[in-house]
């Protein structure tokens, strides 16, 4: 893979649901060190791609790319294997259970007497917060029900990172979430790009994106309406792209937003 190709790359994605065509055509790519965020109405079509990438759901045609190869990803196993790992909205944490074991839940080290293996995975649970630079949690013991919102969003991106993902997807990491929990996470989200991993940031929050994004993906009615560098963006091109599919000489051409807008209408 060379320096500037991207380790991630959709192309040419399809996918439907019966005859409901969800994904048309899209191309997607990742870099290492970005956040590149994927921003769109409701059902644009960001969840949909996402879980193709994730292989909750397979591609009907288009091809899958990672680290400069074609792959074949036919469930999130095959992901994982190869690196992708997501963290969805509800966090997917179980609140009776403390740090360590949230973070090796299903995937428990044992030690020789095929025991678990707890100073292992609570010193890898504290060495992967410390390299995040995560100060807000006391203990690794610390059960999951004591945690405030904010420090839930960072045990589940540091359960992520651990498995040595390459790419890290956040599905609404910021949703309702206090303003100084918000700044704890963003900062987190930018550490994770800065440590070289590639970022792929879902929201509906323009700041966020403004504020630690390298590059925005625009889904516009299952179309990628453009994916460009973030400072090439004002907000109001970023709000048109997602309601419009274009801003300017910026998107879809005008001939397939006015005739997906017709039959939108």
């Amino acid at each position: 893979m060379s320096e500037n190709e991207p380790i991630l790359r959709m192309v040419g994605i399809n996918k439907s649901f019966g005859p409901v065509s969800v994904l048309k055509g899209v191309d997607f790519e990742a870099h290492v060190g970005e956040v590149t965020a994927l921003v769109g109405d409701n059902g644009a079509g960001k969840s949909t791609l996402v879980k193709c990438i994730g292989g909750t759901y397979s591609i009907d045609s288009g091809e899958y790319y990672f680290e400069g190869r074609p792959v074949r990803v036919h469930g999130p196993r095959d992901a994982s294997a190869l690196g992708v790992e997501i963290v969805y909205q509800d966090l997917a944490l179980c609140e009776n259970l403390d740090i360590v074991q949230n973070m090796f839940l299903g995937r428990e080290r044992l030690n020789g007497i095929r025991t678990l293996d707890e100073p292992s995975m609570e010193r890898a649970a504290g060495e992967t917060l410390a390299s995040l630079s995560v100060r807000t949690v006391k203990s690794v013991r610390q059960k999951v029900s004591s945690l405030s919102g904010g420090q839930r969003q960072t045990v589940a991106i540091a359960k992520a990172v651990l498995w040595n993902s390459k790419v890290v997807i956040l599905d609404e990491p910021t949703a309702a979430l206090g303003v100084a929990q918000t700044a704890e996470v963003l900062r987190l989200v930018r550490n994770l790009a800065d440590k070289g991993l590639a970022v792929i940031l879902i929201s509906h929050n323009m700041n966020d994106v403004l504020q630690v994004s390298d590059r925005v993906a625009a889904l516009y009615l299952g179309q990628m309406a453009a994916q460009v560098k973030r400072t090439e963006l004002t907000h109001t091109q970023i709000v048109e792209l997602i309601t419009a599919g274009r801003s300017g000489n910026i998107g879809l051409p005008l001939a397939t937003t006015l005739s997906t807008n017709g039959a939108a209408a």
